[in-house]
């Protein structure tokens, strides 16, 4: 038997499965690992070596290939020794050296925030996973050794890293389906975060053990017994949840833990998948079982490629019993997940096919991939894997009978995502089951979901308040940042072109040699970066007019223009995007009078010119801005109508069926009462400009139960 510090236990496991050869490759890495690590010790005591090797042997039990296990060795190599990568590279191979690049922590950079160091370093690993998805692996591997030897560490780092176990590394396990991994991290996990509450559930389930081992023993027997009655060669196990789960079990279900009934199962193992439907046949003839409790992941597998038969019995004296049915392959998978089928180059460089869960594993880190490509930074990127990261599974169909799996409470919105992100952002309509129904409508298992498409890309923000999958969220906001960001440019050359020509200056006089020396002056990357920052606010056109005019050109290299252009206000048509915003305190319509106001948050706001907010706005002539609305105003805006309404039943109904009559949209309502004969109703609706609105005032005013009405 191997010591426990001893490089034995791993080339034993290894030899199992790889050539001589290979295990001679291993032993050199070994032997590498240990000269760059000398002197250096671990917290736990023994020699830093020792860690690594404990990394490889836990990868050599899932038969991972020799490439792994020597990148397992030397995954510390080029954070905590002076050997380099190209070191790696010379001895071991490019490949070798991309894993252990790929586990690297970025050690080497600061961070004032470990949040935010622990967000770069998973981003790092994302991207290096999308290259080759056994630095994951290994990154999984050396955690799950970390918090086996966690008991060395101050309480406050054990529940830190255990906080980050149970957040991150346990779901990324379940994610790829290496079950048997994800267990041992969340029963660790937890133990570190919660020892108390561990060990309260732990010697809880030994008590009942203790009850109920004859009769899972009993029952165990009996399936048996009837598998070889029905000429079924198949294997029965009795089993114990793992305290992880049934913690969370009763956490989310809000249970006692006399109240849990399945805490005990038995998993069956077969030959074939038809086996498994007669086995299925053969329990439920023997003990009743709870409807609603039975799942079919053979014909729908799970999203990490998971398959079994799940159901739940009656058992005698009342027993509760989760009952799983699998093939020995379909078993495997669940134990290693992609760890178990990864397919890589045999020695005669010929490519074998991907497995499903293979293919599976590729999308879901394709979609990673995604998500940090479009996330505003790292901690928005991490928080988004970990909503990716939780999901209780539906699965729907396309219109083709493609199955699309998503979280619980997913809506078309994240359907349309799902699918193809072009399709999500050209989103309008959605039917399920040929229905017409709204986007935010929570999806359901086994509905057939179809998506109406715009002509035009563009995402509504509105449906960042109800999207559940991290895909659909980053995407609408990328989308949106981009959006903004053009808006923002084509304002602020409008508020420039403006600007100038209080100083007798043309924006198209600006040549690009003096727009090189400007963006030198005002310390930005690109041109369009200062027209930005003049759409959003961040400066005021005319402070940087007068800096053009100052700083860079001069009186001799004025660029004139007819003294009557100077004073022209800036044209508002609506089609500004979301670089215009219409204030919410006055509604300002097509034919009020308005004034802009440029502010560091929103940008340019449009206020009614006799706004009471205005007073304020204009002891700040530099912030104000000329503005009037063009000649071809487009879509429509809000406004706020209030009424006095005779109290009677159905009156709000009478209102708002008036009010849709002239083919005007509600946005939002408010009614309280006046008095014992009135009440007040608010109402926001949308309008194209000022006859529009009277046109709707008109009506609502001949309506007899409406005694007065005026605009707020």
């Amino acid at each position: 038997m191997p010591t426990p510090n001893s490089i034995d236990g791993l080339l034993h496991k290894a030899s199992l499965y790889l050539s001589s050869e290979k295990v001679d490759s291993i032993k050199a890495a070994f032997e590498f690992g240990a000269l760059a690590h000398k002197g250096q010790k671990r917290k736990a005591g023994g020699d830093y070596i020792w860690h690594p090797v404990a990394v490889a042997e836990i990868l050599a039990e899932i038969q991972l290939d020799k490439e792994s296990l020597i990148a397992a060795l030397l995954h510390d190599v080029v954070e905590d020794t002076p050997f380099s990568k190209n070191d790696i590279i010379e001895r071991f191979g490019e490949s070798v050296a991309e894993i252990v690049d790929g586990v690297t922590k970025l050690g080497k950079l600061e961070f004032d925030d470990p949040q935010v160091a622990q967000a770069e370093s998973f981003r790092k690993m994302v991207l290096a996973m999308s290259r080759d998805i056994r630095v994951i692996l290994i990154k999984l591997a050396d955690r799950l050794h970390n918090m086996r030897t966690l008991g060395v560490m101050r309480p406050d780092k054990q529940r830190r890293i255990a906080r980050e176990t149970l957040d991150i590394y346990a779901p990324i396990a379940g994610r790829l389906g290496i079950n048997s991994m994800r267990i041992e991290l969340e029963d660790l996990g937890f133990k570190a975060m919660y020892p108390y509450r561990f060990a309260v559930l732990e010697n809880a389930v030994r008590e009942a053990r203790g009850n109920r081992n004859e009769i899972i023993e009993q029952i165990t027997e009996t399936i048996q017994n009837r598998l070889n009655q029905e000429n079924i060669t198949g294997k029965v196990i009795g089993r114990e949840k793992h305290l992880f789960s049934l913690y969370k079990k009763m956490r989310t279900k809000q249970q006692k833990f006399k109240e849990i009934l399945d805490i005990f199962a038995v998993r069956i193992l077969v030959e074939t998948a038809d086996e498994c439907y007669r086995t299925l046949g053969a329990v439920h003839s023997l003990y009743k079982p709870l409807p609603k409790r039975f799942k079919d992941y053979i014909a729908i597998p799970k999203s990490n490629g998971y398959q079994s038969l799940h159901t739940t019995l009656r058992g005698p004296h009342g027993v509760h019993l989760e009952v799983q049915i699998r093939t020995e392959a379909m078993h495997e998978v669940s134990e290693h997940g992609i760890a178990a089928h990864w397919q890589y180059k045999s020695d005669n460089e010929n490519e074998v096919s991907p497995s499903q869960v293979d293919l599976r594993a590729q999308e879901w880190v394709k979609n990673l991939l995604e998500i940090q490509q479009s996330a505003g930074n790292s901690l928005d990127f991490l928080e988004n894997v970990k909503i990716d990261l939780f999901p209780d599974i539906i699965y729907v169909f396309t219109p083709k009978g493609d199955i699309i799996t998503l979280p619980k409470g997913a809506t078309p919105v994240d359907f349309a995502y799902a699918v193809h992100t072009n399709i999500g952002h050209a989103t309008v309509g959605c039917r399920i089951d040929k229905k017409l129904v709204p986007l935010r409508t929570p999806l359901g298992s086994g509905e057939t979901i179809e998506i109406l498409k715009g002509k035009v890309p563009l995402p509504n923000p509105a449906w960042l308040n109800f999207v559940k999958t991290a895909k659909a969220r980053t995407q609408i906001r990328h989308f949106m940042k981009n959006q903004q960001s053009d808006d923002a440019i084509k304002l602020g050359s409008r508020m420039l072109t403006k600007a100038l020509r209080k100083f007798n200056m043309a924006y198209d006089g600006l040549t690009e040699e003096i727009r090189l020396d400007l963006i030198r002056i005002f310390k930005l990357e690109e041109w369009t970066q200062l027209l930005e920052e003049l759409g959003n606010g961040k400066r005021m056109a005319p402070l940087v007019a007068k800096q053009i005019h100052d700083v860079v050109l001069g009186s001799e290299d004025q660029v004139n223009v007819e003294p009557s252009n100077q004073d022209i206000p800036l044209p508002i048509s609506g089609t500004e995007g979301m670089a215009v915003h219409f204030a919410n305190c006055c509604h300002p319509i097509p034919g009020d009078e308005i004034v802009g106001f440029i502010s560091t948050e929103k940008g340019l706001v449009i206020h009614r010119d006799n706004c009471s907010n205005v007073k304020n706005i204009k002891n700040q002539p530099e912030k104000c801005l000329e503005v009037h609305w063009a000649d071809d105003v487009e879509g429509t805006f809000l406004a706020e109508i209030q009424l006095e309404v005779k109290n009677q039943r159905g009156s709000l109904a009478t209102i708002a069926n008036e009010i849709a009559k002239t083919q005007t949209d509600i946005e939002r309502v408010r009614s309280e009462d006046k008095d014992e004969s009135y009440s007040l109703m608010n109402f926001v609706i949308n309008v194209t400009d000022r006859i529009h609105l009277a046109r709707v005032m008109r009506e609502l005013k001949r309506n007899p139960i409406v005694d007065k009405i005026q605009r707020l």
